[in-house]
């Protein structure tokens, strides 16, 4: 499981799944306390961090900058037991979209000062599926074919003084009409636009690191988008 809090990566992960060869520049096993967040840099790695320790590093992550640090991972025997307990300090959101294809190029959206990929909240007794489609398809106003499921993504925001969680499901898509594409601009979508693999490289240079993670995941499923590059 991977929850981008405030743009960082916390990595939760089962002593078994971690990297042997991953490198990590800050080790901690099983601390009493956390440094102070200047002791955070690079790749930090935290195992069997109790729940203390836990609440203390969500807060730090939402309240700090942290520039240097790349990405944080937590390993625990009981790894289900740690993303559960995670899972409890927030409200859970539940959303879904797509990225959509068409010829080798991937349509992107720009909303909020950034390019994204098209997706929204789940409507009452929605599947995944049916919400990510929907979605797709009002916020770009085109038509696609549901593909398979390419990943999960988590992210943290606050909302009302709320810590909140968004849980969004995401999918290949191919696009079967787009005569009439236009950005829904009542969801503050300013343009939407086909790009070609180096072009969404450089597009998602000015994204969310969720998305260039997504955008990864993405092309082990659709590798022939490579062949624009």
């Amino acid at each position: 499981m991977k929850i981008f809090v405030n743009d960082k990566p916390l990595d939760i992960l089962a002593l078994s799944e971690l990297n042997p060869d991953k490198s990590f520049e800050c080790i901690f096993e099983n601390p009493s306390d956390l440094p102070s967040f200047r002791g955070f840099h690079d790749d930090v790695l935290i195992k069997e961090p109790s729940r203390d320790i836990v609440i203390k590093l969500l807060y730090l992550l939402r309240t700090r900058k942290l520039k240097d640090l790349d990405s944080i991972t937590l390993v625990a025997k009981d790894k289900r037991k740690l993303q559960s307990f995670i899972k409890s300090r927030f409200s859970i959101v539940k959303a879904a979209g797509g990225i959509v294809t068409k010829e080798e190029k991937v349509l992107f959206i720009y909303r909020l000062g950034k390019w994204d990929f098209p997706k929204g909240k789940f409507e009452k007794k929605e599947t995944p599926e049916e919400c990510a489609k929907r979605e797709v398809e009002e916020e770009c106003t085109i038509s696609v074919k549901l593909g398979s499921q390419i990943t999960k993504t988590w992210h943290t925001y606050t909302q009302n003084r709320k810590s909140i969680l968004k849980k969004t499901y995401w999918y290949t898509m191919d696009c079967l009409n787009d005569t009439k594409m236009k950005p829904q601009s009542e969801e503050g979508i300013e343009e939407v636009k086909w790009l070609s693999h180096p072009e969404a490289k450089t597009a998602l240079v000015n994204s969310y690191p969720s998305m260039r993670y997504l955008y990864k995941q993405f092309l082990k499923l659709r590798p022939k988008v490579l062949q624009t590059s």
